[in-house]
């Protein structure tokens, strides 16, 4: 196998020994499965593309499935088996994967016996309508991934209650009406990823985190950050990320403080949030400051050095267009963030979606979390180039004194607070072990619990459904704990049933102050009510 492109420099080759075992390894299967196939003996594939009846009672659809499962199988033998630097073979293993996801003989109507079975049974209209759904998506931009018209943000998505009570031109910040008569002293400041919208945490009443954290007896103050449009005036596509950290987080933090009459709150960030907010606590700390007193990571990374498969992204050529786009103003798309997104995992959704809407001209079903996943958010220009720079490419974050902000240098390991550090242990954006690195940065004694599912999975999985597991320990994971220890710490963890959640909230109880009466309205005297949650922030749609 040889390569030579833009994208392959050097030559691609596999050692003729190992080439050998592959063909070798090909050729036996391959006679089996032809032999089982003339034999009538083909068994269904394992892979869920090819198990319903339309595929596994015409036979030469089913040997089409086993040779494209064949292949696919070879290539990937083939990259692994290759004589390459490891950071070539995962954009290689990358490009092989989208290749081989788009030649699917289920993306084809020509190939696919479940929509051709679909055309004759409509007599003709599921084509039709597949047309339509297309002709819809290209003029959206986007694929359709949730039947839309069931959501709408404020009305059954996005509606625990509560009011906006301060905006600058980054973000509003909503405070939440509790739902019991006492509260904690200190109240929670939840800071989400500005690369999405906040309402992930809010989705329904049943799977509200939010709500969750309101019933636990926490005064909860939300960061809903702005989605920046073309058509703004006032800069923001200028807005960089000590901006974020100063006129975001810090400034959401002594909102809160002025609310609720606490010199030191509670905060947790997740994703990207959890980076802005370490880092703003960084930077507060720096000018003598030490506002929040326990911290909470989701699915939050400090080290990039494991930045999973997004790392074939990322190289200095990367970094340097995103300067020369984007360093000095404009806007990250929403819809090139979202379809980067989409294809770290094509099968599940962008062909699935392909085949379901355009093939057989199906709407998928109504699903809270991908309508959410569709509603987009554009990113400052500065901001973005930054961030890809000082945390994927160099990571600086994590160096001591690295990143300074003014005349601050910042060193996460002065964040000596407890701290909730959460991972899920399929995600295929922050690694869990990246997630695990966090112990070893931050300067205090951290829980560290690990749950089931993906990145959004993961997190958003409320108690009363009873799915899932987590993984802890009793004690906590000391301070400077080594990243090289995760795979020690998973061999000695206790795995439990359900949801992490009241761990989390168990936790969160001890470090909260003591009961008081809950807060008759939102806000004070310098910090009134502007609007009614979910604010105005979040509306706004990408274009």
């Amino acid at each position: 196998m040889r390569a030579s492109s833009s994208v392959w420099p050097i030559p691609v080759t596999v050692a003729p020994d190992k080439l050998a075992q592959i063909q070798s390894e090909f050729s036996r299967e391959w006679l089996r499965i032809s032999t089982s196939a003339q034999q009538g003996a083909l068994a269904p594939p394992a892979d869920r593309r090819f198990r319903s009846e339309a595929w596994t009672s015409h036979a030469a659809s089913l040997m089409a499935a086993h040779t494209y499962l064949l292949t696919a199988k070879t290539l990937d033998s083939m990259v692994d088996a290759a004589d390459i630097d490891e950071a070539v073979r995962k954009r290689l293993r990358f490009s092989i994967m989208q290749w081989v996801e788009a030649s699917s003989p289920a993306n084809f109507l020509v190939t696919n016996p479940d929509a051709q079975r679909e055309l004759i049974k409509s007599n003709g209209q599921s084509l039709c309508r597949g047309m339509a759904n297309l002709i819809s998506d290209l003029q959206k931009g986007r694929l359709t991934q949730s039947d839309e018209s069931q959501f709408e943000l404020g009305k059954n998505v996005g509606i625990t209650p509560g009011a906006v009570i301060y905006q600058n031109r980054l973000m509003q910040l909503i405070q939440y009406a509790p739902t019991t008569q006492q509260v904690y002293k200190k109240p929670l400041l939840v800071v989400p990823p500005c690369i999405n919208k906040y309402y992930i945490l809010d989705l329904q009443p049943e799977n509200s985190f939010v709500r969750h954290a309101i019933d636990q007896g926490h005064t909860v103050f939300l960061v809903s950050w702005r989605n920046p449009a073309t058509t703004d005036t006032d800069g923001v596509d200028q807005a960089t990320w000590a901006d974020y950290l100063q006129e975001g987080v810090l400034q959401a933090i002594d909102v809160a403080s002025s609310i609720s009459g606490s010199r030191q709150i509670n905060a947790l960030g997740f994703c990207v949030g959890g980076t802005l907010l370490a880092s703003a606590l960084s930077l507060a700390h720096a000018r003598g400051k030490q506002p929040v007193s326990a911290l909470t990571l989701l699915t939050t990374m400090l080290d990039f050095a494991d930045t999973g498969v997004l790392d074939v992204f990322v190289d200095e050529q990367h970094a340097q267009k995103r300067d020369q786009e984007l360093g000095q103003g404009g806007l990250m798309s929403a819809r090139e963030l979202g379809t980067t997104f989409s294809f770290l995992r094509p099968a599940e959704l962008v062909w699935n979606y392909v085949e379901g809407n355009y093939l057989k001209g199906q709407l998928p079903p109504a699903f809270d979390l991908l309508y959410w996943n569709a509603d987009g958010t554009n990113l400052p220009g500065p901001f973005f180039s930054w961030y890809f720079r000082n945390t994927y490419l160099e990571n600086n974050l994590r160096v001591p004194g690295k990143v300074k902000v003014g005349e601050h240098a910042l060193d996460l390991g002065t964040l000596s607070m407890p701290a909730y550090i959460y991972a899920s242990r399929d995600d295929h954006i922050v690694p869990w072990q990246a997630a695990y690195a966090t112990t070893g940065i931050l300067g205090g004694a951290s829980r560290f619990v690990l749950g089931a599912s993906g990145h959004i999975a993961g997190v958003i999985n409320p108690p009363a459904k009873k799915r899932r597991s987590y993984w802890a320990h009793d004690d906590a994971v000391p301070s400077a704990a080594p990243a090289t220890g995760a795979a020690q710490w998973l061999d000695n963890a206790a795995e439990h049933s359900g949801s992490w959640w009241p761990d989390w909230a168990a936790w969160l109880s001890t470090r909260s102050g003591a009961k008081v009466r809950a807060p008759a309205s939102a806000g004070n005297k310098k910090y009134t009510t502007l609007e009614s949650a979910p604010g105005s922030y979040v509306k706004v749609r990408a274009q």
